[in-house]
């Protein structure tokens, strides 16, 4: 399929899952807008490498996702915003008791509250398009739970369920609303982690992942940022248009356990 003459714009993007599926939006010919919180010369340099691979055109915008106001901004310097996807993150994993509160604070005003404020600024855009998608790129955890990510969890049951409102405000137009939970994805930051974690438990590379990593993913493979993107393109395609409210696993059979 085609999206060209379509704005993607993805918050948190410069990196990991963010980073993938707007590569692959842009392989699929819509124009990328590339965001996080630095503001640094490779930053630009990754949204114009984009653009001359794709063909596409491609800008990066310095936004802090925990701010209101700048995540609301970021929707007006694009200019346009067709497609919506809401994938900023951070995590901390403590006990509730022990859990620092400014980090429950940031991960929810990241992580939940951005998406509130980008949809918010991107809907009359879309409604003046006639056509949008919102995609959420929410987890496993948005699904299911685990001890230790109390902010996290709550964060991602959140994005799940404020995508249901909006795929229901949005229902008699050709707007749509999605929810895409990832279980573990293999990012350069989550490969960074395998050789401390190997030495943590003395296991060798495939032990590691299979019996700590994946323990939860049943099919012991980690799910990769392209499928994620391909998801994401799906989600934009005619092929979904009556696809709104709900959330597709990409989780090798977490949740249905």
């Amino acid at each position: 399929m085609s999206l060209k003459g379509k704005t993607a714009v993805v918050t948190g993007s410069n990196s990991g899952i963010g980073l993938g599926v707007a590569r692959e939006l842009a392989r699929a010919g819509a124009d990328v807008v590339l965001n996080s919180f630095t503001d640094r010369e490779e930053d630009h340099k990754l949204a114009e490498e984009i653009g001359v691979e794709f063909g596409v055109k491609a800008r990066y915008i310095k936004a802090d996702m925990s701010k209101g106001e700048e995540c609301r901004a970021l929707i007006e310097q694009a200019g346009a915003c067709d497609i919506l996807v809401n994938n900023a993150g951070i995590q901390h994993v403590a006990p509730i008791d022990e859990f620092p509160a400014e980090k429950y604070d940031a991960i929810i005003a990241i992580n939940l509250n951005s998406a509130f404020h980008t949809t918010a600024a991107a809907l009359p855009m879309m409604r003046k398009a006639g056509w949008g998608r919102v995609i959420n790129i929410a987890s496993a955890h948005g699904l299911t739970a685990s001890p230790y990510k109390s902010a996290y969890v709550a964060a991602k049951h959140g994005i799940v369920g404020m995508t249901k409102v909006v795929a229901l405000e949005t229902a008699r137009e050709p707007i749509t609303a999605n929810t895409i939970c990832p279980g573990y994805v293999l990012t350069p930051l989550v490969e960074a982690q395998i050789p401390d974690t190997m030495e943590k438990y003395d296991m060798g590379r495939d032990e590691v992942i299979e019996k700590v990593m994946l323990e939860r993913q049943p099919s012991k493979e980690f799910a990769t940022v392209e499928q994620l993107g391909g998801t994401a393109v799906f989600l934009c395609s005619d092929a979904a248009a009556q696809i709104t409210g709900t959330s597709i696993s990409v989780d090798g059979g977490w949740t249905a356990l």
